[in-house]
This record gives C-alpha cells, sequence and structure tokens, in this order.
C-alpha cells in the first residue's frame, strides 16, 4: 500500500531532516516531555540542595539540565535510562526514569541491553526506597512493624516503577514491528499484483496478437486460392472469347462457382468470428491469470470448427486442372480420420503451395503427393519451371504464403521444408503428426 498524499497528511505535517524527528508532533511531545522533567527535577532540586548543603539556585540549575535530557529520547534512549539511574539517589527525574525506560523498550535496542538497565533501574530505585523507607520508619518510635515492612514496600514500589512502562514499551515496540511487517507485506503483494495484472496484458495481448495472425492466415488462403483461380480462369476467358465462345462460356461459369466459393467460406469465417466476439464477452468476468489458458482453448477450438479435410485435395487439384494447370496427383498409403487440425493444415499446404504455382510459376508442370505414415502424414508439392510460352496471369504477391504455411506446420509440432529444385523448380514438403500438437 503506497503512501499518498492524504495519508502523509492525515499522518500529520512532517519535517524530515529536521534532526531526529519525523513529524512535528513528534517535536512536540518530546519537548513537552522534556519541559515537564525539568520543572519536575528543578522543584526535587531545591531539596536536593538543602540535603547537600549546596545554593538553592545550583540545585534547581542542576534539575532543570537534568530533566531536559529527556528531549533526546528517541535518538539516545540508552543515555536518558543512565541519566535517570544516576540522579536516582537525589531522587529527582521519576518521569524521565518512567518515559526513558519506556522509550528504551519500544526502540530496536537488544533486549539484552534493556534487561540490564532495567535491572540497574530495579535495583537502584529499590535501594534509595528501602534506605529512605527505612529512616522514615526509624524516626517514627510509635510506628513498629514487622522486618517485612520496608522490604516488601520497596520491592512493591520498584516494580511498580519499573516493571509497567517496560511491558508497555514491549507492547507497543512489537506492535509497531507488527504494522511494519503488514505494510512490507501488503507493498509486496501490491507489487504481485501489478506483476500479474502486467503479465496478464502480455498474454492478452499475445492472445489478440496470435488470434489475428490465425484470421490473416485464413483469410489469405481463402482469398488467395480462389481469387487467383478466378484471375487465371478471367484471363483465359479474355483469351478464348473471341475464338471459342462455348469454352469462355464453361470458363465463366467456373470464374462464377469459385466466386461463390470464395464468399461462402468467408461467410462461414466471418461467422466464427462473430460467435468469438460474443464468447469474448460472456469471457470478461475470467480471471486475469487464465488468459493464457483461455486463449489456447480458443485457437483449439477455432481448429475444430467446420473447415476444409485432406480427402478434399482432390477436389483442390481438379481446380488447378481446370484452370488450365497440368497437375499430377498421387497417395502413398491407406488414408484415415485425422484431427481436425491436421486434416486443415495439410489441405492448407497443398492450397497455398498451388496458389503459388499459379501465381509465380505459370504452365509449370506441378506434381502434388500426400503419403499416410503410421504417426504422420507428409505432403509434397513441386512444379517445374515455368513455361515460357504460357502468359502470366500478373497475379500480386505478398510473401505471406510460406510464412504462413510454416506457421500452421510448426505450431502442430510438424516439420516444413521449401525452396527451389535444381531442374528450375520450387518444392513445398510438411510432414504432420497422426494425433497433432500435444
Amino acid at each position: 500500500m503506497t503512501a499518498t498524499g492524504a495519508d502523509l497528511e492525515a499522518a500529520g505535517s512532517t519535517t524530515r531532516g529536521y534532526w531526529w524527528w519525523e513529524r512535528r508532533r513528534s517535536v512536540a511531545l518530546d519537548v513537552g516531555l522534556a519541559l515537564l522533567s525539568a520543572l519536575e527535577c528543578a522543584l526535587e532540586g531545591v531539596e536536593f540542595a538543602g540535603d547537600t548543603g549546596l545554593p538553592v539556585p545550583a540545585g534547581v540549575l542542576f534539575g532543570l539540565l537534568v530533566g531536559a535530557v529527556l528531549v533526546v529520547r528517541r535518538r539516545w534512549p540508552i543515555a536518558v535510562v543512565l541519566v535517570a539511574i544516576a540522579t536516582t539517589p537525589a531522587e529527582m527525574g521519576f518521569l524521565m526514569g518512567l518515559v526513558g525506560l519506556y522509550t528504551l523498550a519500544a526502540s530496536e535496542v537488544p533486549r539484552r541491553i534493556t534487561a540490564v538497565l532495567m535491572g540497574m533501574s530495579f535495583m537502584g530505585t529499590f535501594i534509595v526506597t528501602y534506605v529512605r523507607l527505612r529512616q522514615s520508619v526509624d524516626e517514627q518510635a510509635d510506628f513498629g512493624p514487622g522486618d517485612w515492612y520496608v522490604p516488601l514496600i520497596s520491592l512493591f514500589m520498584s516494580l511498580g516503577l519499573t516493571a509497567p512502562p517496560v511491558l508497555f514499551g514491549l507492547y507497543i515496540g512489537a506492535r509497531r514491528r507488527l504494522m511494519e511487517s503488514l505494510r512490507e507485506r501488503a507493498d509486496s503483494l501490491e507489487r504481485e499484483l501489478s506483476l500479474l495484472a502486467d503479465r496478464a496484458e502480455e498474454r492478452a495481448e499475445w492472445a489478440r496478437t496470435e488470434e489475428r495472425h490465425r484470421i490473416a492466415r485464413e483469410m489469405h488462403d481463402v482469398v488467395a486460392h480462389r481469387v487467383s483461380l478466378m484471375v487465371v480462369h478471367a484471363a483465359a476467358l479474355q483469351a478464348v472469347a473471341p475464338k471459342d465462345p462455348a469454352k469462355a462460356v464453361r470458363n465463366a461459369a467456373l470464374v462464377g462457382d469459385m466466386g461463390r466459393q470464395a464468399l461462402t467460406e468467408l461467410r462461414e469465417m466471418l461467422g466464427v468470428l462473430r460467435a468469438g466476439e460474443s464468447g469474448t464477452v460472456r469471457a470478461a468476468s475470467v480471471p486475469l491469470a487464465s488468459v493464457g489458458q483461455a486463449a489456447a482453448a480458443a485457437a483449439a477450438a477455432a481448429a475444430t470448427e467446420d473447415g476444409p479435410r485432406l480427402h478434399e485435395v482432390e477436389t483442390l487439384v481438379g481446380e488447378s486442372r481446370a484452370a488450365g494447370m497440368t497437375v499430377e496427383l498421387s497417395v502413398d498409403g491407406e488414408a484415415r480420420g485425422y484431427p481436425p487440425e491436421v486434416e486443415q493444415t495439410a489441405y492448407r499446404v497443398v492450397q497455398e503451395a498451388l496458389t503459388n504455382v499459379h501465381k509465380h510459376a505459370a504452365g509449370a508442370k506441378t506434381w502434388v503427393r500426400l503419403a499416410h505414415r503410421g504417426a504422420e502424414v507428409a505432403m509434397q508439392v513441386e512444379n517445374g519451371p515455368s513455361d515460357a510460352a504460357t502468359a502470366d496471369a500478373g497475379l500480386p504477391s505478398g510473401g505471406n504464403g510460406l510464412v504462413g504455411m510454416r506457421e500452421r506446420v510448426l505450431g502442430l509440432g510438424g516439420v516444413f521444408v521449401s525452396g527451389p529444385t535444381d531442374a528450375g523448380g520450387f518444392r513445398v514438403s510438411a510432414v504432420l503428426p497422426a494425433r497433432g500438437a500435444a
């Protein structure tokens, strides 16, 4: 709990740097106690001067000086108690002795020193009380108490002048240390809560970033592939329209079908996003510490939404063939069911690789290979060099296709490799674990 300006004002205005006091009320208290102690010692100095034969002004001055020592009780409590013990035979400084013992017990002075000084004060008070009380009893001939009277009364008076201030000082000191410990714990807890809040904010930001990247990958895969095929068909339509109207009609129908498929996939994606927004509102009360786990769960849930599957790769290859690409598809091993995220990732890798062929290697012969193995599924898309006789469709490229494929594959614990071939083409290879990422 940090101290604010209101807290400092409520605690009293401070005068840090003014000797050893931290608050003005502490200065007023100590000065007031010193004045009272000096007045007491000055009055007791009159009797002390009469007993010792000193001039009364000297006794009064001595009492004033002794009593004024109480003003330094916070800075030098041991010195105050020693002065009080030293003046015990003069029967002065009772207030100074009480306040000094209290301050000593409440301070950070080692307990053994406190015990020694308390014992000295007790013995000094006991001796002086015993002697004075014995003299008073002896002077009164008609008063004849037993031998127990003087020691017992002296003991009670000595304990009454030493034990209460020490016990009260120990209690106040322990309470003060407890409050300081609680304040330190509160400050530590506040710092920890601040760190947790910062960490939760970082996790939330990370979750938002990951979700944006995932949405960007999905949008790229859906839009880039469908629109690339539409552009290829539109270019073919423009080329064959004057020569072969029937083929131009077929190409126009294909463009319309692909546009409708792209719109359907985009609507499905927007529906998932709207559902995610409502889920975000409902999850607003989730504790901050669970933001990272919630993000991981959301990502996993998003992966299991309806989407393309591995058996649709043949349809994907057929669309590329319809766009004029020469594609060969080969499948090794027996196809079986995989987790949705594995099938979607495998489909997207093949889809993006074919899209890159449309963009960068128009007219190139392409091979698509799928291999179903015991604990993994592998896919490879390889194209030869571009056919110079085929006109380039002029498709733009953002340079994010390979990055998105790599992120998808590595996110499931797979292996992704891409690069040019010796024949002048390009190869994209990926291997995914059959059960997805742990």
